[in-house]
């Protein structure tokens, strides 16, 4: 984690004082993005459905762009098994929820005809829900409607407290707790930038798109093949979502944020923030009152930088995101790169959150030197191969200086998970981490058991275009949650929490007391010295 300090030397550290058993006790939460389509579909029109309480004020249950695309949440937990027991449960009550609708099991999205039939969330006449409604209207005029459509699983990780103080005191660091802590979810992270394009390989599940998806960006389909008459792919691609046609921007590709430490982070960040991009500002902020952008700069809020990584602390209402990491330091990490599952009901599979879990903590442990701009580029290049190509025999990323063949990386990172999930693993006689870290090492040994060929092999076996390949999937979950309904008790306590939720909302839309524009102005003054 330190810059001196290599992975063997930090596990013998805990090992002989003991410690080990910190590595456990991790907190691990879920975000999980769905698209809402009808039985043929067809993305939905509907609003938000009111059984399921505001989109503004729910815990749980959101909508991220679009009005039909749901964000499931779970709090953290200890041990993934509890993390997706509590998604589960989401998904159970939204199916008994959704009569004519359903939920789209893939993450590149499907019937939409064009940008236009992509609704822009609403979350209400609050100043705090006109705001989130204008910021994506902006992204809207900035990327295109159908692009904020597209879905995917967060994983988020906090290290466990304890274990930082373990780390701290081997290190010897007269640093402040919090800011070594700092430092430590920095190294994690540009470890997790350098080696993250293995995410793609191993669970990207986007090697194909429908054409319907370039409707509203025909020019950007020449650099596909035709898969059949109406789905394009690369043959070799991994996760399309994560390429230069899904989170991708061109203002966006100049920017350099500097993740070497928490205040440069916020600092480039801050500039993006605040510096203005002549390109957005035929997009007027106001026209009479009505707001079609936040404003005219680079990012309109911290939130619109499309990364792989995130910082994360938790914000005070209405407080700036990196006033809230600049004031109380970092407290977790979100990852952004999983595609969803498409064959599995939760978008995401046990196996999976636990090698994410070993893969977080070997970035954590591991050496992590400081990281320039051309750092950053060659990152983003090993991304962008790895998605667009990443299951093609003998490609070479970039490491260090040097071309190395992506299998040959892949299994260094996954030689230097195998002792912390003999770690993890310690007090199970199941092997649960073992298991994971085997069942991806097979992956890597050999492509076709990666979900990219699986959705690419059932294709073809099934001579399906990639809409229907969807529609199947997405069919065959609504089937298993509506097979397993809650049990009373837990279907009455997301009622209360759907009806509480658009209480709050109502609370706040009474209570607010300044113009949207006073509000606006106000949030956008925040400086470090405001409560």
């Amino acid at each position: 984690m330190t810059h001196q300090i290599p992975l063997s030397t930090q596990l013998r550290y805990l090992r002989d004082t003991g410690q080990t058993a910190l590595l456990r006790s991790g907190l691990k939460g879920l975000e999980k993005e769905s698209l809402r389509v009808s039985k043929r579909g067809c993305i939905a029109q509907t609003d938000h459905p009111a059984a399921l309480g505001s989109a503004l004020t729910h815990p749980y249950i959101t909508t991220d762009y679009a009005e039909a695309l749901l964000e499931f949440i779970t709090p953290p937990f200890a041990d993934s098994k509890d993390t997706l027991h509590f998604m589960a449960e989401i998904h159970q009550f939204v199916a008994q929820q959704l009569d004519d609708e359903m939920l789209l099991a893939t993450s590149m999205p499907c019937g939409i005809e064009n940008d236009a039939s992509v609704r822009i969330a609403d979350y209400g006449r609050s100043n705090i829900g006109q705001m989130k409604h204008i910021y994506r209207r902006g992204l809207g005029h900035r990327y295109g409607r159908t692009m904020q459509s597209i879905a995917g699983v967060h994983f988020n990780y906090s290290v466990p407290l304890p274990l930082w103080s373990a780390l701290q005191q081997q290190a010897q660091s007269s640093l402040s707790l919090q800011a070594f802590i700092n430092q430590g979810y920095f190294s994690l992270i540009r470890n997790f930038r350098q080696q993250g394009w293995l995410i793609l390989y191993l669970f990207g599940a986007s090697p194909a798109i429908c054409k319907q998806f370039f409707n509203s960006r025909p020019q950007l389909m020449a650099q596909f093949e035709e898969f059949d008459h109406g789905s394009l792919y690369h043959p070799y691609a991994t996760s399309l979502r994560m390429s230069d046609i899904g989170y991708k921007s061109n203002n966006q590709a100049n920017l350099n944020i500097n993740y070497n430490t928490l205040e440069a982070y916020v600092d480039s960040l801050t500039t993006a923030i605040s510096t203005p991009y002549p390109a957005y500002e035929k997009f007027s902020s106001s026209v009479a009152g009505d707001y079609q952008q936040l404003n005219s700069n680079i990012l309109q809020i911290e939130n619109e930088f499309y990364s792989t990584v995130r910082p994360k602390q938790i914000t005070e209402s209405g407080e700036k995101p990196t006033l809230a990491l600049k004031r109380r330091g970092v407290r977790y990490v979100e990852i952004r790169s999983l595609d969803l599952d498409v064959f599995n009901p939760l978008g995401i599979s046990e196996d999976t959150a636990r090698f994410v879990e070993a893969f977080l903590l070997s970035c954590l442990l591991q050496d992590s030197p400081l990281q320039g701009a051309a750092d950053q580029q060659i990152n983003n290049q090993n991304q962008l191969l790895t998605a667009n190509f990443g299951r093609k025999p003998d490609l070479l990323l970039q490491k260090n200086g040097q071309s190395i063949p992506l299998q040959e990386w892949a299994m260094e990172i996954i030689a230097a998970i195998e002792p912390i999930c003999d770690i993890l693993d310690a007090q199970d006689a199941t092997q649960p981490y073992r298991h994971a870290l085997e069942k991806q090492r097979l992956a890597i040994v050999n492509p076709d058991l990666t979900p990219s060929a699986r959705v690419l092999a059932q294709m073809t076996e099934k001579q399906q275009c990639f809409k229907t390949f969807g529609i199947s999937a997405s069919a065959a979950h609504e089937a298993y949650f509506k097979a397993r309904p809650l049990d009373e008790k837990t279907t009455q306590r997301f009622i209360d929490m759907a009806k509480l939720s658009q209480q709050q909302q109502q609370e706040i839309e009474n209570n607010d007391t300044l113009s949207l524009a006073d509000f606006l102005a106000a949030y956008f003054s925040q400086h470090d010295s405001t409560l």
